[in-house]
C-alpha cells in the first residue's frame, strides 16, 4: 500500500472518488457535491486558513486502486471546554474494512499534527464550522442530510480499534412536525400568546439585512464562545443569508420578539439532499440548471433544523415554547409541505438543549454521530467533554 499526498488535481479528484468507492451499492448513501468538499481545501474559500493548515492523503493498493483517505489539520481558533492540551483535526477519513489499511492513515494524519507540536487529534471533524462534516455515524445509517458525513457502520471499529475514544456524542432528533405539540410546550406558551409584548416572525427575503442582524443578536448572546464558537458579525449573516436565499423557504425561519428586540430565532431549511441526490455530485451550470427542474418538479418533503437559540436572559423562561408553539400554528396548516422534521446533532455534554428538543412532543433519536478523540500520550488521562452547566 502507499500514501500520496494530494498535491494536484488528480489527486484531489481521487479523493473525492474514494468516498464515493467506498459506499457503491448502498442505496442510502447520498454523494455530496464536489464543490463542498473541494471548498474546504481552497484558501480562498475556506476561512480556517487564516487559523491554521490542511493536508490531504489518498491511499492506494498495489494495484493503484484509490482505497482510502484521510485530512488532517491545525486550527488555532479549535478548542472545546477542559481541553489541557493543544489538539488537531482529522476529517474525511474513508477506508476499506481494513485495519492495517486505516492505521497507516491515522498514523500519518497523527505525524503531521505531532510535527506541528498537537497532543491530540479529534475527529472525523472538519477544517472549519461545525455545522458540516462533523462526527462518525455510529447509530441511524439512513440517507444523511446535507453537508453531513456519512460511513460505513465498521468504521466504528476502524477509529476504536487504532485507540480513538468517544469525546462526545452528537444527538439528531426526528419527528413528524403535524402531530399534536406536547401539553407542557401549550402550557408555557399560553402566557405569551397572549402578552402583545412578545410576537413571532418568519423571515422575509426582500429584508435580508434586517434579519441578519436580529439573527446575529440573538446567536451572538445565546452561542459565542460556547464550545468554539465564534462571534458573527451582521456582515457574515447577511452573506449567509444570501447564499441561502435560492433553497430558503420564508415559512420555515422564525425569530421572536419582545418589544420589537430579538430573543430568539428557530432557523431551518428544506432537507436539500432531497434535491442534491440526483445530481450525482456535480454542480456546474448545467447541473445548477437541473436542479432548478428537479427543485420546481420534485417536492421537498422533509426540513431540518439548523439553530435554535433564546438570548441568555429569556432562557428557562419558556420562549423556547413560545416561538415552537408559534411556528407550530404554520406547521399544521394543509398549504404547508413538509411531513418530516430532524434536527441537526445537539451534544450529549448539552443536556438542557436536548431536554428542550425532547420536550416538543413525539421526538425520536434519528441517528447518533461521534466525535472522537486520540491522546498521543497513551499514559495521559483520558477525559470526556465537559458537561455545560
Amino acid at each position: 500500500m502507499q500514501l500520496i499526498e494530494v498535491t494536484n488535481k488528480q489527486l484531489a479528484e481521487d479523493f473525492i472518488r474514494v468516498n464515493i468507492l467506498i459506499n457503491k451499492g448502498n442505496p442510502n448513501y447520498i454523494r455530496p457535491l464536489d464543490k463542498d468538499v473541494h471548498d474546504v481545501f481552497d484558501p480562498k474559500k475556506n476561512k480556517a486558513f487564516r487559523f491554521g493548515n490542511v493536508i490531504r492523503w489518498v491511499l492506494k493498493n498495489n494495484e493503484g486502486e484509490a482505497i482510502g483517505r484521510i485530512a488532517a489539520f491545525t486550527n488555532k481558533k479549535y478548542k472545546n471546554r477542559g481541553d489541557d492540551v493543544p489538539v488537531g483535526g482529522v476529517g474525511f477519513f474513508d477506508c476499506i474494512n481494513d485495519q492495517t489499511a486505516a492505521d497507516m492513515l491515522f498514523d500519518v494524519a497523527k505525524h503531521w499534527l505531532m510535527q506541528r507540536e498537537m497532543q491530540a487529534m479529534d475527529g472525523p471533524i472538519n477544517f472549519g464550522e461545525r455545522d458540516r462534516w462533523w462526527g462518525l455515524v455510529v447509530e441511524g445509517f439512513q440517507s444523511p442530510l446535507y453537508c453531513m458525513n456519512y460511513n460505513p457502520p465498521y468504521y466504528q471499529s476502524l477509529l476504536e480499534n487504532y485507540g480513538f475514544q468517544p469525546f462526545f456524542h452528537q444527538i439528531c432528533l426526528g419527528m413528524n412536525p403535524k402531530q399534536k405539540m406536547s401539553e407542557k410546550v401549550l402550557e408555557r406558551h399560553a402566557p405569551f400568546e397572549k402578552d402583545p409584548a412578545f410576537y413571532v416572525k418568519t423571515i422575509e427575503k426582500s429584508r435580508l439585512e434586517k434579519y441578519a442582524k436580529d439573527f446575529a443578536t440573538v446567536y451572538n448572546a445565546a452561542w459565542a464562545g460556547h464550545g468554539g464558537l465564534k462571534e458573527l458579525k451582521t456582515e457574515q449573516v447577511v452573506l449567509m443569508f444570501k447564499k441561502m436565499k435560492p433553497v430558503m423557504d420564508e415559512r420555515i425561519v422564525w425569530f421572536a420578539y419582545h418589544n420589537d428586540k430579538p430573543i430568539a430565532i428557530f432557523t431551518n431549511l428544506p432537507d436539500l439532499n432531497q434535491w442534491f441526490k440526483y445530481l450525482n455530485g456535480k454542480f456546474d451550470l448545467l447541473h445548477k440548471l437541473k436542479f432548478l427542474w428537479v427543485k420546481k418538479t420534485r417536492k421537498c418533503k422533509k426540513f431540518t433544523g439548523l439553530v435554535f437559540g433564546v438570548v441568555p436572559e429569556w432562557q428557562g423562561k419558556g420562549i423556547d415554547s413560545f416561538i415552537v408553539g408559534e411556528a407550530y400554528k404554520d406547521v399544521i396548516q394543509p398549504s404547508f409541505p413538509y411531513i418530516d422534521y430532524e434536527m441537526q446533532w445537539i451534544g450529549d455534554f448539552n443536556p438542557k438543549m436536548l431536554n428542550v428538543a425532547q420536550g416538543l412532543g413525539d421526538v425520536y433519536q434519528s441517528r447518533k454521530l461521534t466525535t472522537y478523540r486520540y491522546l498521543f500520550d497513551r499514559t495521559k488521562e483520558f477525559k470526556r467533554h465537559p458537561i455545560l452547566s
